[in-house]
Parts: C-alpha cells; sequence; structure tokens
C-alpha cells in the first residue's frame, strides 16, 4: 500500500461525516511527505528544496518519528490544528509502516479521535475514528506477527470507550454513552488491578468516568444515581487537593438539588463550593460564578430572610466581574441584569431603572445598538415607567424598544406584537394623545420665511412684482 492509498483510507467517507472541517483534513491530503519545518531561519531556495527532497526520500518509519513528535510538540503549545493534521498523517504512515490489522493502527485511530474529541469537540468524527480502532482490535489481536500485550489491548479500548462516552453526551445519545463509561469503568479496574496504571492516573480517569455519568443520569432524569456519582467523586478528591474539581461537582450537586425542588439543600452545596473558591481564588472568575449561582438560588427562596444573603452575593458577584473582565463584558451584564430582576421583586423600581439606564451604553457596546440585549433594557425600563405613571417617558421608551424589535423579529412576531399592543395603549392615555396631538400640529404648520434680497437684482425683480 503506497502512501496516497494510506491517506485515503485513513479519511472518514465524507457522505458518512459531513461536518469533517477542512482546517484537520485539507492540507493533511496533500501529502505525508510534506517537508518539515526548517525552523525559523531563513534559508535558500536551494537549500529548501534539498531539505524537501531529503524529506520525501526518508523511510516511511523515520516520517512516523517525525510527525508523531510533531503532533505533541503541537499539543504541549495548544496548537490544536496542527496536532490534529499531524496526527491525521500519523494514522495513514502507521498503516504503511505496521499494516492494516496492527494494534499500532488502532491506538493511532484512538489518538485521533481522543484529539477530535478533547481539542475539537467534534463527536461525529471523534466516533468515526473510535469505532474505527474498536474494529481493529479483535483483528489485530489474531494477527501471529503482533501478539500486543494484554495490557496495549486493554489501555487502548479505555481511551475508545472514553472518547466515546464523552463524544455520544454531545450527540445525545445517552444509552451509547452509559454503556461506554460503565465499560471505561470496568476496563480501567483491571488495569489498576495488573498495575498498568499508577493509583493518580486512576483516580483522574476515574473523575472523568463519574462526571460522564453524572451528566448522563441528570438528563436520563434519575438523580439519586447522578447523586451518586458526584458522591464517588467527592471521595476521590477528598485527598487530592484540587479545588476547581471539588468546586465543580458542589456546584453539579446542587444543581440536581435545586431540580428536584430541595432548594435548601442547593443553598448548602453552593455554600460549601463558595467556601472552597472563596479561600484559594477570591479574585477570579470562579468565585463570582458560584456567587450568582447562590444569589439566584437564595432570591427564589420563600423565606424573606434569605434576601439580604441574596443583595450580598449578587453584589459580590458583580464586584468581582467587574474586576476579572470589565463592565461592559457580556458575563457582567447578565448578572447585573439578573440583581434588576430581583430589586424589581423586592419594591426597588428606582434602583432597577437607575442601573439599567446606566447599562445602556454598555450594552449597546457589548451587543450593538440593534440587538435583544438593548431591546429587552427598554422594555424593562418602559415597564417601570409606566408602572410609576410617566405615560410619555414609558411611550417614548417603548417606541424605541419596538423599533428594534421589529427589525429583529418582524412585524409579526409575538414579541413585536405584544410591544406594539403596549405602544397603542400607551398611545391613548390622556398625556401622551395631547403629546402626539401637538406635534402633529407642528408638523402640519406651513414654514414662513422673511423675504431677504440676496442681491441687487433681486431687489428690482421683487419691486417689479
Amino acid at each position: 500500500m503506497d502512501e496516497d492509498q494510506a491517506m485515503t483510507k485513513t479519511r472518514p467517507n465524507s457522505s458518512e461525516s459531513p461536518t469533517e472541517s477542512p482546517e484537520s483534513l485539507g492540507s493533511a491530503h496533500r501529502a505525508v511527505d510534506a517537508s518539515p519545518d526548517c525552523g525559523s531561519d531563513v534559508q535558500s531556495p536551494s537549500r529548501t528544496r534539498c531539505a524537501r527532497k531529503e524529506f520525501i526520500m526518508m523511510p516511511p518509519e523515520e516520517k512516523l518519528k517525525h510527525f508523531d513528535s510533531r503532533a505533541q510538540a503541537s499539543e504541549n503549545n495548544q496548537e490544536f490544528d496542527a496536532c490534529i493534521q499531524d496526527l491525521v498523517r500519523c494514522v495513514a504512515l502507521t498503516r504503511l509502516v505496521y499494516g492494516e490489522g496492527h494494534l499500532k493502527v488502532a491506538q493511532a485511530h484512538a489518538r485521533l479521535a481522543k484529539a477530535y474529541f478533547h481539542f475539537k469537540g467534534w463527536a461525529l468524527q471523534a466516533q468515526e475514528h473510535s469505532s474505527l480502532a474498536r474494529e481493529l482490535l479483535p483483528f489485530c489481536s489474531s494477527v501471529t506477527s503482533c501478539r500486543p500485550e494484554k495490557s496495549e489491548v486493554l489501555t487502548c479500548l479505555l481511551s475508545i470507550n472514553l472518547t466515546q462516552g464523552g463524544a455520544s453526551l454531545l450527540t445525545d445519545n445517552l444509552e451509547e454513552a452509559e454503556s461506554s463509561f460503565l465499560e471505561a469503568e470496568h476496563i480501567l479496574e483491571q488495569l489498576h488491578q495488573h498495575t498498568v496504571i499508577s493509583q493518580e492516573e486512576k483516580i483522574k480517569t476515574q473523575l472523568e468516568i463519574s462526571t460522564g455519568l453524572c451528566r448522563v443520569y441528570k438528563r436520563q432524569s434519575r438523580p439519586e444515581a447522578a447523586l451518586s456519582q458526584c458522591e464517588k467523586s467527592l471521595q476521590l478528591l477528598k485527598d487530592c487537593c484540587k479545588p476547581e474539581e471539588t468546586c465543580s461537582v458542589y456546584k453539579d450537586m446542587a444543581a440536581i438539588e435545586q431540580d428536584r425542588g430541595h432548594l435548601d439543600r442547593a443553598i448548602e452545596l453552593l455554600s460549601k463550593a463558595h467556601s472552597i473558591a472563596m479561600s484559594h481564588s477570591p479574585e477570579e472568575l470562579e468565585g463570582a460564578q458560584i456567587s450568582h449561582s447562590l444569589a439566584l438560588i437564595l432570591s427564589a427562596a420563600a423565606e424573606p430572610h434569605h434576601n439580604d444573603a441574596a443583595g450580598h452575593y449578587f453584589e459580590q458577584s458583580l464586584s468581582t466581574y467587574k474586576n476579572c473582565v470589565g463592565p461592559q463584558d457580556p458575563a457582567f451584564l447578565a448578572v447585573q441584569d439578573d440583581f434588576c430582576r430581583f430589586l424589581l421583586m423586592n419594591g426597588e423600581q428606582e434602583k432597577c431603572v437607575g442601573i439599567q439606564r446606566a447599562s445602556l451604553d454598555s450594552k449597546r457596546s457589548a451587543f450593538g445598538e440593534l440587538s435583544a440585549e438593548v431591546a429587552d433594557t427598554l422594555q424593562l425600563i418602559g415597564s417601570v415607567e409606566m408602572t410609576e405613571g410617566k405615560m410619555n417617558q414609558a411611550h417614548r421608551t417603548m417606541t424605541k424598544c419596538l423599533k428594534i424589535q421589529s427589525l429583529l423579529c418582524g412585524p409579526q412576531h409575538k414579541k413585536t406584537r405584544a410591544m406594539q399592543k403596549a405602544v397603542d395603549m400607551l398611545a391613548r392615555t390622556p398625556e401622551v394623545a395631547e403629546r402626539l396631538q401637538r406635534q402633529g400640529r407642528r408638523k402640519t404648520i406651513p414654514h414662513t420665511f422673511p423675504l431677504v434680497p440676496s442681491s441687487g437684482n433681486n431687489e428690482h425683480s421683487m419691486s417689479d412684482s
């Protein structure tokens, strides 16, 4: 098999994988014999041609080593597109060097699948290559010239199942995701028993499995099973000193309890996450996000004594976001809008409207003049103005909102029609109707201008007339 045939067999069928990115495969098809990087030094054309010729004449084994090490270097530098391109070349060259049924071909497909999933989030490509790897494993085990170690096969299978589990979650295939994660858990135990992987690596992999299963069970509306996986993760993290991951688990548990209507338990769990975040990184976004979540849950609780705490956490979240990302960042503005809704619920309309008016310029800068965010802000301001009896101000504000919504959604959209109804209602109130009549009369009065002659000829013509 030559290199072009190897590359063709590596590439998933375009009809089966319509979302295959040209970023990762376009340049790979040009040649697995593409010349290596020559460094940053400028070379003469003759030296470049010589280097390219030497690389073309290099045996496939040497090319495979080159692209393998370059892919690893690209991964380390977070150059993920370049990494995937070289991993595609590695699959083709591995097939060429070792033959169709070799374990290394399955490992190359598994590595490429993992890269597609973790670096780009491309579920279809990840599933395609992990499936190819899985199909090859029984075949390569039967090839007498290969004779792979059982531990290598199990390690490859572990990677395949982890990738397929995550990719199946992305494509909402929950049964496949659960099956893959459970199989990965079983394989992990076997590898650990045979001391193939370290205790640290086992904990890291088990956390990935438990997190995946928690998400599966949550989306299957199986809260008890999801919470059980969270408890398992907390046990694994107990002695690991990984505050960010511990916070994430507590947040997942709080979300599950909130969905079940157990607000007190959700508040308790989020408070634990908040305490950890504030003790390890008080000025970072993790703390701001948890403060925001706590504020939302507390503001939704029925007990009045939660209001003061909710206001405190809103202010804390806003302060941290403002310091970290600035007042024009969408995250800051989203928290600010939630805070304003909280103020409205507690009868603080004036403070709410003041914040919303001050945020308009930031929202225009962040989202654009004709944006849903600006329209929603104008609608909120107009609604409060109307409840306060400021009908003329409300009419002006709602009219601006109507113009934006008409352009964004069209005149027949339900939001536009509801806003049109509100504007028409305001127009019928006495003070607005009177103002509109005055404006209408001013438009109909003809404008008269003094006749000022601009030249002697004009003066004569005026006297003649």
